[in-house]
This record gives C-alpha cells, sequence and structure tokens, in this order.
C-alpha cells in the first residue's frame, strides 16, 4: 500500500511539473506580446491575459511547492485550463494578426 501511495505521490508531482511548465510558458508569451495586438484580435486586452496567466503560474507553484496536493487540485486544474485557453485560442490569433501563421505562409505572403 505504500508503494502505490508513493507511485501516486511522483506521478502527480511529475504532472504539477508539467502544468507549471505551460502556465509559465504561456505567461512569457503573453508578456512578449504588444497590447495592440490583443484587442485587433479580439482578444480581450493583454492586462487581462497577463493577470490569468500570473495567477495561473502562481497557483501552479504554491500547489507545486507549497504542498497539499489534494487542497490545490481543483485550483491547479482550473490554472492549466486557463494558459491552455491562452495558448490553444488568443496565441494563434495573435500569430495570425503578426504573420506568422505557419505554414500557410511562404516566403511572399499567404499560399
Amino acid at each position: 500500500m505504500l508503494i502505490a501511495y508513493e507511485i501516486q505521490e511522483w506521478l502527480y508531482r511529475g504532472l504539477g511539473y508539467v502544468a507549471l511548465g505551460i502556465e509559465l510558458w504561456a505567461l512569457i508569451d503573453c508578456v512578449g506580446r504588444k497590447g495592440e495586438h490583443f484587442q485587433a484580435a479580439f482578444k480581450r486586452t493583454k492586462g487581462f491575459w497577463i493577470g490569468m496567466t500570473a495567477a495561473a503560474t502562481a497557483i501552479g507553484a504554491l500547489s507545486l511547492f507549497g504542498g497539499g496536493f489534494g487542497t490545490w487540485m481543483l485550483f491547479q486544474l482550473a490554472a492549466v485550463i486557463a494558459a491552455s485557453v491562452y495558448l490553444a485560442d488568443v496565441k494563434p490569433a495573435l500569430n495570425e494578426l503578426k504573420g506568422s501563421g505557419g505554414s500557410a505562409y511562404g516566403p511572399y505572403g499567404p499560399w
């Protein structure tokens, strides 16, 4: 029984590190963007997204390094969802506005 508990704890800790990495990635990407691009892409404001991703990162760090996985799990889930929404919805919209939309763009513009 003790081995199962240790495996579960290491699994939660590993997932916590992955979640914190996602939250840090979202925060660093958000800080590096221009504020007017957010409103041009109709994605709220830069201050709103910095607040969301900073709060998500803080919750992720507190849940990982503060201990007590059971008490923080719901908050940690909400935090990683907020960071994932930024990365999956806002970041691609900002990339399209910037002109680096990915493989659909060639050296002379869109295909």
